[in-house]
């Protein structure tokens, strides 16, 4: 294979995941949300052709142990740098010294994400003469960023956990003289009203360990 699939996840732990959804749900409650929203997000590449998929996770006690006899079937890494960007970059350069002509990578935030957003930025970075690929958040981020070939320096200074992520990285990736495409815009889960408006599309297909799980605590 010469395409790989790079996601970002943290162990499931009450207090250090999806913390915006608490309150009004306990954190423990919170936590397995979070839970489900991995299991959805691992299920959903498992059906994507031709790509090899590479996990790298946040280090937190136990978390080695959780991921490699959870999900037994994905290979799995430390994530390695003190911000988003650097341990993005870390994981960029990991995949690609592996011989991988091109790297996409994504969170564990938007379970519902249709397959065919995860499919579309390799056929564009092979077919188009394009250099990187951004799907674009509706908070300002973006769920995915496919590249070419490495770049370092795409990664550093952005203004990591704000509205102008995604403005910030196309213009970095400008001014490297790279082309750059957009996906459509998708949406993470991060608040209650985000898991509301999820329940009311009623497409449990997309994530249904989510869906369910959400149905049954009443959301």
């Amino acid at each position: 294979m010469d395409k790989a699939l790079l996601i970002f996840a943290k162990q499931p732990l009450p207090g250090k995941v999806k913390t915006r959804l608490s309150p009004p749900l306990s954190l423990q409650t919170a936590a397995d949300i979070y839970h489900c929203m991995l299991s959805d997000t691992l299920a959903k590449i498992a059906d994507l052709p031709g790509v090899e998929s590479f996990l790298f996770f946040e280090p937190s006690p136990g978390a080695a142990d959780f991921f490699q006899k959870g999900f037994p079937g994905i290979k799995t890494f430390p994530q390695v740098g003190e911000d988003l960007g650097e341990r993005l970059k870390k994981a960029f350069e990991t995949v690609f010294a592996l011989g991988f002509e091109s790297v996409a990578a994504i969170g564990t935030d938007s379970p519902d994400l249709p397959l065919s957003h995860l499919q579309e930025p390799f056929r564009l970075l092979e077919e188009e003469d394009v250099d990187v690929v951004f799907g674009p958040a509706a908070d300002g981020g973006y769920y995915l960023v496919a590249l070419g070939s490495f770049c370092p320096g795409l990664f550093h200074d952005i203004p990591w956990s704000t509205n102008r992520v995604l403005e910030k990285s196309m213009e970095s990736a400008t001014s490297f003289g790279l082309k750059v495409v957009s996906l459509p815009v998708w949406h993470d889960m991060d608040t209650v009203a985000d898991l509301k408006r999820f329940l009311a599309a009623g497409n449990p297909d997309y994530a249904p360990c989510t869906f369910r799980f959400l149905r049954e605590i009443g959301v």
